[in-house]
């Protein structure tokens, strides 16, 4: 099998040297080029040919962020992590670089004066994220029915009308759930949770920056929130985001118990709350995403005769959370992530009156 080609592009040296030593030990990886600077490495990657880059988020002259801006107007398809620091800067960078198309992201080992816990972490957090965005490393393909036929449609009984729209995603997600709400409807009469696997601190500047580009205002979920229509409810990174009805009126409950699928927040245990608060009046996404964490929740939704929307394999960043709903056969539909905000309007209209999307030029930015 061809090793995997990497570009490294940060401005300190000692990162540059760390992380190529480090995938090098690895035989399906190889670094093929580094770079100090965004500037330097849009020239390499006509240079080297990577299949992925590491892309750092803080570097003079060019950095992250304006460098997968660049980056994705020619290579809209080029597997990109962020490597970023947990300032404040950086963090805030990186939700902006994820929202315009960046992969997925990895924080810097915090302590590089220890080069084997600095190895050891690059090995635990970086190499699976490269091997998971790297053509040929993700999980065997899965045949099914071309984007946007429906899935086994004669199993489904007529759909209830949507009371509650549930979004789960992973990798990649920042960016799908960008380019969803971007034009989503003003007016959207049921309230919409969310679960992306992120870190804290991370998901609250999700819900700022979701919020500044669409007309959905988003948040995050706080304890003992009441759901409104029209409004999106984040599950804040490290908690778990359930949906309980209390004096008949849907409310937030977070948790610290243990993650599920490895994840805290986990889109399963926020699917079983809303299946258990609003029976067949759910509608559940799946987005983009590694593993396959929301399997379980779809599977309720669909006992309960709720319907379910997963994205198609062509547009996922990693097709691991939605194609393993489409190969449990539970998507009503699989669309691209074009047709999504499309879909859960055509979805959600029914049995109400019109709901109509917005046109890109009348958002605020």
């Amino acid at each position: 099998m061809p090793k995997t080609r990497v570009l490294v592009v940060d401005d300190a040296v000692v990162i540059r040297k760390l992380i190529t030593e480090t995938l090098n030990r690895d035989p399906l990886l190889e670094v093929v080029g580094t770079a100090p600077n965004g500037r330097i490495a849009l020239q390499k990657i006509t240079q080297v040919n990577p299949d992925i880059i590491i892309l750092d988020v803080e570097m003079p002259e060019m950095d992250g962020l304006e460098t997968i801006k660049e980056i994705r107007k020619i290579y809209p398809k080029l597997p990109v992590i962020m490597f970023s620091t947990l300032t404040d800067r950086g963090t805030v960078t990186t939700i902006e670089a994820l929202t315009a198309g960046a992969s997925d992201y990895v924080c810097k080992p915090g302590n590089l004066g220890c080069i084997t816990d600095a190895i050891d972490k690059l090995e635990a957090d970086l190499i699976p994220k490269l091997k998971a965005l790297c053509p040929g490393a993700s999980a065997p393909r899965i045949a099914v029915a071309a984007s946007g036929a429906p899935a086994l449609p004669s199993r489904f009984a007529k759909p209830t009308r949507v009371e509650i729209l549930a979004i789960g995603t992973s990798t990649g997600g920042p960016n799908a759930l960008a380019e969803v709400f971007k034009i989503f409807p003003r007016d959207f009469p049921v309230p919409i949770v969310v679960v992306q696997h992120m870190p804290p601190t991370f998901t609250a500047l999700l819900a700022e920056r979701l919020t500044a580009n669409s007309p959905v205002k988003f948040q995050e979920g706080a304890e003992g929130m009441e759901l409104v229509p029209g409004q999106g409810y984040i599950a804040p990174g490290g908690k778990h985001m359930i949906i309980c009805r209390e004096r008949g009126l849907p409310v937030v409950r977070l948790n610290e118990e243990p993650p599920e699928n490895s994840c805290r927040p986990a889109v399963d245990v926020l699917f079983r709350s809303v299946v258990a608060a609003y029976g067949a009046g759910t509608l559940g996404v799946i987005l983009t995403g590694m593993g396959y964490d929301g399997l379980r929740g779809c599977q309720l939704i669909r006992e309960q005769h709720g319907q379910i929307i997963a994205q198609d394999e062509e547009s996922s960043v990693v097709w691991g959370m939605p194609g393993a709903v489409v190969q449990a056969g539970l998507p009503d539909r699989v669309v691209p992530l074009a047709q999504v905000c499309t879909e859960i309007a055509r979805r959600v209209r029914s049995g109400r009156a019109v709901v109509r999307l917005e046109e890109p030029n009348q958002l605020c930015h």
